[in-house]
């Protein structure tokens, strides 16, 4: 073979090399980002073509709502995505649009709904040989819907921006999950692309955020319901609920004064109250003092074991980091001034309206921390189970006598505790907060708190609210106490 044919040849080779080389880089390397890629319309109409799973949640008597179903259509995406009680549930089930993609449940649990999840293996294939339409597999969630109902149309009715967390002490399940206002997610899943782009224009463009969730994509200062670490780190540290604290008036702290919420000594004296007394009246100088006695290293490391500062921490949506510092040191605190703050649960501490519930969930559940959880089962499409939601601890916060000590001191501050919902026959363990915000916090409307637990001898429900008050006179107890009232009787009931 003469030179110029051998250059030819080794040419085509080397093409031939390149070309195997090119198409193994995009169907095995590059496929699985082409294969999400948005602007695959291939893979939209796939996912179309297939009957996507249902979200389910079952109520108290055992029958089941669903959630989120689709109906079959006659256009060329041949089903149509709908929700039940669409805002009620958003926070919790997401949406499923074709311009613009998924969120919430939806997106976590995609694999599973659309069919593709290697745990729906076997019923692909039976699907391949029988020739049967494919399906997406169900969700069935921990939600109580009577819950959920109680909290939604308790914040709606007032006209409430904010949060609703509920959660099972002892399972960890979430049995509530609301976030106010809301959004409807049946025009983001319509076929018509001119509905989506409105109904997506409207919901980003208002200020009240209706698509942000809230209950685990927010954080709010915590207020005086941080006052439960303080006093666990107390407990733990030897201390009881009928130890004397601080009853002053005032303290210096750094170059401001800080004060009890009535301007005067906690319990109207001046020798000293019980921490059960402080926490029942939620007196600001008695736990920034004991906050301080503490130490910085105490108060983090019992905040930790609550759970503040987790990162990564999925339900199965993300959930947004809590901190006691700003965002660069989350779990630092600067100095013995804002050591003295964060224990009244001001300055830099950010809380999610969920991590607040796992606080009060711990103590409800003895001191043993649970991970919150979201779906209790994935379903087949024919409704058999593939896995069941497994408990899982996440460690001991506090001991079970620093728990029952806690628990009574928040009967307490039940008792002491206005707003609307009391029930004669349900027993209550609580604490409410009013935490400042902005730079000028006497002139801007706090966040209001309520965090508790029922029956308080036996919890089945731990609950955390929060509302984004319009008023600078506004209190957990006038605001947000009610809410969580109700959404407790709602799974407990109550005289």
């Amino acid at each position: 073979m003469n030179t110029p044919l051998r250059r030819v040849g080794l040419a085509m080779i080397g093409m031939i090399i390149l070309l195997l080389a090119n198409a193994t880089y995009i169907q095995i390397i590059k496929a699985d980002a082409y294969r999400e890629d948005p602007r695959n319309q291939r893979v939209l109409l796939e996912e179309y073509a297939r009957q996507r799973g249902k979200i389910l949640a079952q109520d108290g008597n055992g029958q089941v709502q669903v959630l989120a179903t689709v109906q079959p259509t006659n256009d060329r995406l041949r089903y149509l995505r709908q929700y039940t009680n669409g805002p009620m549930y958003a926070p919790v089930t997401g949406f499923y649009s074709v311009r613009y993609g998924a969120g919430g449940l939806e997106r976590a649990e995609d694999e599973i709904l659309n069919g593709s999840d290697d745990r729906l293996f076997v019923r692909r294939l039976s699907d391949l040989i029988t020739g049967r339409d494919p399906r997406g597999g169900n969700i069935e969630l921990t939600i109580n819907p009577a819950a959920q109902a109680a909290a939604y149309n308790a914040m709606t009715q007032a006209g409430f921006a904010g949060s609703v967390v509920a959660l099972n002490p002892k399972t960890g399940e979430i049995l509530a999950m609301v976030s106010t206002p809301s959004y409807d997610p049946n025009p983001l899943s319509a076929h018509d692309g001119a509905a989506q782009e409105a109904a997506w224009k409207q919901y980003n463009n208002d200020k009240a955020k209706p698509m942000l969730n809230r209950a685990i994509s927010e954080t709010y200062a915590p207020g005086s319901t941080f006052k439960l670490i303080v006093a666990s780190a107390a407990l733990e540290d030897g201390k009881t609920k009928d130890d004397k604290l601080t009853s002053t008036d005032k303290l210096q702290v750094g170059g401001s004064e800080l004060r009890n919420y009535n301007r005067g000594f906690c319990n109207g004296t001046p020798d000293g109250v019980t921490m059960e007394v402080a926490l029942s009246l939620s007196c600001n100088t008695s736990f920034a003092q004991l906050a301080a006695d503490e130490g910085t290293d105490k108060i983090t490391a019992q905040a930790a074991k609550y759970g503040v500062g987790d990162d990564g921490l999925s339900i199965p949506m993300s959930v947004q980091q809590s901190c006691l510092g700003a965002a660069a040191n989350c779990m630092s605190i600067a100095d013995k001034a804002a050591l003295m703050q964060t224990g009244i649960g001001q300055r830099d501490v950010r809380f999610t309206p969920l991590q607040n519930a796992e606080i009060v969930a711990t103590i409800a559940n003895g001191g043993e921390r649970m991970r919150p959880q979201l779906v209790k089962s994935i379903l087949a499409p024919d409704l058999s189970e593939i896995s069941r939601l497994s408990t899982d601890s996440m460690g001991r916060a506090i001991s079970r006598d620093s728990a029952t000590q806690l628990r009574d001191m928040m009967i307490a501050s039940e008792g002491k505790t206005g707003g609307d919902g009391k029930r004669p026959g349900l027993n209550i363990a609580s604490k409410t907060g009013t935490a400042e915000t902005g730079n000028d916090p006497k002139n801007t409307p706090p966040f209001a708190w309520y965090v508790a637990f029922a029956p308080a001898d036996d919890p089945k429900i731990a609950v955390a609210v929060v509302v984004e008050s319009q008023d600078v006179a506004a209190t957990g107890s006038k605001l947000s106490a009610g809410i969580g009232r109700a959404t407790m009787a709602a799974v407990v009931g109550g005289g």
